[in-house]
């Protein structure tokens, strides 16, 4: 089992910034990629940064030049630095990890709000 824990999330004005951070924990050697997704009221949830154990990184088309995706690998950390947020960057952003033997896992979600 992996664990995850998201943090970071909050309130901020439209071209602000923030970084979330999501910690795991648990079997992390199984971890074969961690990624951010998010989800706003009445859409699906969508990819917005993933990074694999080889440091492989994919962005959604919406997000690149503005999003950064990076993992201490030390302290089994996976971070979104998020900069010029838009109001539409508004969702639940949740951490996943792909681990072997078909694993994956969700965190609980963190709240992003851009607004003015």
């Amino acid at each position: 089992q992996v664990q995850l824990v998201e943090s970071g999330g909050g309130l901020v004005q439209p071209g602000g910034s923030l970084r979330l951070s999501c910690a795991a924990s648990g079997s992390i050697f199984r971890i074969l990629a961690m990624g951010w997704y998010r989800q706003a009221p009445g859409t699906q949830r969508e990819l917005v940064a993933a990074i694999t154990s080889g440091g492989t990184t994919n962005y959604a088309d919406s997000v690149k030049g503005r999003f950064t995706i990076s993992r201490d690998s030390a302290k089994s950390t996976v971070y979104l630095q998020m900069n010029s947020l838009k109001p539409e960057d508004t969702a639940v952003y949740y951490c996943k990890a792909s681990a072997t033997m078909r694993g994956v896992y969700w965190g609980q979600g963190t709240q992003v709000t851009v607004s003015s």
